[in-house]
């Protein structure tokens, strides 16, 4: 692979990327060709940054294949491929209209939300199968705080010695 010639304004640039960027990905990526630049070889790189030599040239080549795009998106990760999320964005509106209902409104056997339960309401109501861990990651983003309910035995007035002779 041939040295990498950077111009002033993309060295600049990747510059302000190395130091200024909050993803570590494109920081790391960013210092790499800066260090290539340089003349650094690309196992040097590769021991500075504690990745393989075959990285540091799919970032080089990253960066040739890409010329349409501006610097910060040549270094980003490309999008991945895989089923979209389900319950990501329709399922919090969902939970939080009936979140302060009585499940017993709507023919369930319990007094109290549950994660389980909210998960079999939404395949009932809105045919949408989710997982009980989407649906307690819905809760979160919500803010909703709750807790197991806590039997307690009635508490003894403050007259009970009285009432008792004492």
């Amino acid at each position: 692979m041939a040295l990498l010639s950077l111009s002033p304004r993309q060295r600049l640039e990747l510059e302000y990327l190395a130091t200024h960027t909050h993803v570590a990905k494109e920081r790391c990526r960013a210092q790499a060709l800066l260090w290539h630049d340089e003349g650094e070889t690309a196992q040097q790189v590769a021991e500075l940054l504690l990745v393989s030599r075959r990285t540091v040239y799919y970032w080089l080549d990253r960066l040739d294949d890409r010329e349409g795009l501006d610097l910060k998106q040549r270094l980003a990760d490309a999008p991945r491929l895989g089923r979209p999320r389900v319950g990501d964005g329709g399922v919090a509106p969902w939970i939080a209209e009936i979140i302060d209902t009585d499940p017993r409104a709507l023919g369930y056997h319990q007094t109290v939300w549950t994660a389980p339960l909210l998960v079999r309401y939404l395949q009932d109501h809105h045919e949408v199968e989710v997982s009980r861990k989407t649906v307690s990651r819905a809760i979160a983003r919500l803010g909703v705080r709750w807790k197991r309910p806590r039997h307690q035995l009635a508490r003894r007035p403050d007259t009970w010695r009285k009432s008792k002779g004492g």
